[in-house]
């Protein structure tokens, strides 16, 4: 199993910056992808950003030079650097863990609001 705690949201203005974490504990080994999702009211659930153990990122279209993906040394932790963020940035963001066995984790969610 496991665990994701994010931490990182809150309410922001429009054009300003936050960046979400997201720890993941447990049996955290060998994972093949880390990656950030938000939902907003009444919408489906989307991809953000993701990264793979080598580096490799990928962007929604819509976040593509203003977010960046990273992780710490350890691989356990990843980050979502949000900047020049817009009204339509605002949603749940949910931290998603993949691991090569198959495992699908996701964490409880953290609120981003930004107010125009």
């Amino acid at each position: 199993q496991v665990q994701l705690a994010e931490s990182g949201g809150g309410l922001v203005q429009t054009g300003g910056s936050l960046r979400l974490s997201c720890a993941a504990s447990g049996s955290v080994r060998n994972f093949k992808v880390m990656g950030w999702y938000r939902q907003a009211p009444e919408k489906q659930r989307d991809l953000v950003a993701s990264i793979a153990p080598g580096g490799v990122t990928n962007y929604a279209d819509s976040v593509k030079g203003r977010f960046t993906i990273s992780t710490d040394n350890t691989k356990n932790t990843v980050f979502l650097q949000m900047n020049s963020l817009k009204p339509d940035d605002t949603a749940i963001y949910y931290c998603n863990y993949r691991n090569l066995w198959g495992g699908d984790y996701w964490g409880k969610g953290t609120l981003v609001t930004v107010s125009s």
